[in-house]
């Protein structure tokens, strides 16, 4: 999934010589935090709301230039990249530029998370499940075989280590919502299940909210 997938053409644009007001009205208007400055047809970086408001609204933005936020991607580049641009800088849209800095478009925080949903198989119907395991234990090689020994498979795989326990947190989706057999067999060859969502999960929460309405009725 590359940035040239996510690109907008429909989000307007500054030149360096433009009034501030002119920069705030248009971030109102398409309600953003940030917009594209050019010079000279090239993008030089980002002027952002709050430095904006700062600033004398009837001057020209090139007296923002030194705060203008240097932070863009390449079509080629991975989304993952806009990603982590938007994230670490808080940023509300990213531009992408060619070779030649030229502004080919921006991508949205919005696309950016629409984006990130599907990468993750946010989209794709399943059961989640959570697996906390030790550096020196994982292996994707057998968490994969046992859910297949379940009549299953993996249609997604996430990684991520917590900070206080230096544990891997395995998130991994799987194309059935029914997965208390494969919670099962993960126990049994003593992996420790974290939490999952699955059928069996809300079912249980439904019977059980069920059985405290009648006990109340019946009191």
């Amino acid at each position: 999934m590359l940035a040239s997938q996510f690109i907008q053409t429909n989000y307007p644009s500054v030149n360096i010589f433009d009034k501030v007001s002119l920069a705030l009205q248009l971030m109102e208007d398409y309600d953003v935090q940030h917009l594209s400055v050019l010079s000279e047809e090239k993008y030089i970086g980002l002027i952002s709301k709050d430095d904006a408001f700062d600033a004398d609204e009837s001057s020209l933005i090139t007296s923002l230039e030194y705060q203008l936020i240097k932070a863009s991607v390449k079509s080629e580049d991975h989304f993952l990249q806009a990603l982590k641009l938007s994230a670490e800088m808080q940023l509300s849209i990213i531009p992408v530029v060619n070779d030649q800095k030229e502004l080919s478009g921006v991508i949205s925080r919005i696309d950016l998370l629409k984006a990130v949903s599907k990468f993750v198989g946010g989209e794709e119907p399943g059961a989640t499940i959570v697996i906390e395991i030790d550096k020196r234990n994982y292996s994707f090689g057998e968490i994969s075989r046992l859910v297949e020994t379940n009549d299953a498979y993996i249609t997604q795989l996430n990684t991520n280590i917590e900070p206080e326990t230096g544990l891997i947190m395995v998130t991994i989706k799987i194309n059935k919502q029914e997965v208390s057999d494969i919670v099962a067999t993960f126990q049994r060859y003593d992996y420790h299940i974290r939490y999952y969502f699955g059928e069996e999960q809300y079912a249980n929460e439904m019977k059980e909210n069920y059985q405290n309405l009648l006990s109340y009725l019946n009191t």
